[in-house]
């Protein structure tokens, strides 16, 4: 067994839940981390962002639940097969993990439309890739493309026996094609087809309308100590 150091960051206010502190645990940025590693964090309730993983350490709260669907026992919802029929001629191409300036583009209006964020324009292509990308993780860029024009990219992590949904964004003009449930839906499709056991989804927080969309997808299992169990039976 391999021991992992850990690093208890300050606190600072919560990014999903107004009035609220929130703390992680990080793993410390010089333990040297692979995709073998890492499936075994994400099985224990970390995920990543660039290179950095972390898991909420808050105290008092555990409104962040960390999510995964079963691929094999995944049914589409009646709102999810229209999804998926509206975008039965979107064109999927898998990518690596690399600096597109067609992908940087696209982040930054995705930003500018559905976050509000001014701070999307001058965000520089290190930044962007060093909040998406990382250099120990098998990553892939997904795109997606509608018309022959890139519609959406989807960050996927590739595991032992998983893929972990890492983030998504997409152009503006095509919210009518639900691209972020494609995405979902896609990412469990492929995840079927290499025969891999789950899809992370990342947290689920109850009372935050931009992150409890996540039980759409059922059966849906949230990580409770060290039990994973269905996310309607969670006590939160």
């Amino acid at each position: 067994m391999i021991s992992v150091p850990l690093w208890l960051t300050a606190e600072h206010a919560c990014s999903y839940l107004d009035d609220k502190q929130a703390q992680s645990a990080v793993v410390d940025p010089d333990f040297r981390l692979d995709t073998k590693l890492y499936s075994g964090l994400i099985e224990q309730g970390f995920r990543r962002s660039g290179d950095q993983v972390y898991k909420p350490y808050c105290q008092g709260c555990q409104a962040c639940v960390p999510t995964r669907v079963p691929v094999a026992e995944f049914r589409p919802d009646r709102k999810q097969k229209r999804c998926a029929k509206r975008n039965e001629q979107t064109r999927v191409n898998i990518k690596p993990a690399e600096f597109d300036p067609r992908h940087f583009d696209l982040y930054r209006r995705y930003q500018a439309a559905r976050h509000d964020k001014g701070e999307a324009g001058v965000i520089s292509p290190q930044e962007y890739m060093q909040f998406l990308g990382s250099s120990w993780c098998d990553t892939w860029f997904v795109e997606f493309s509608i018309q022959e024009k890139l519609a959406a990219v989807a960050v996927v992590d590739v595991l032992d026996h998983a893929l972990s949904a890492v983030y998504t964004f997409f152009e503006p003009e095509f919210a009518d094609r639900s691209p972020g449930v494609f995405a979902v839906l896609w990412q469990i499709e492929q995840a079927r087809k290499l025969n891999l056991d789950y899809v992370y989804l990342g947290f689920w927080i109850k009372d935050c309308r931009k992150m409890s969309y996540k039980n759409q997808y059922q059966p849906l299992f949230g990580l409770t100590g060290q039990q994973w169990l269905p996310i309607f039976d969670h006590p939160i």
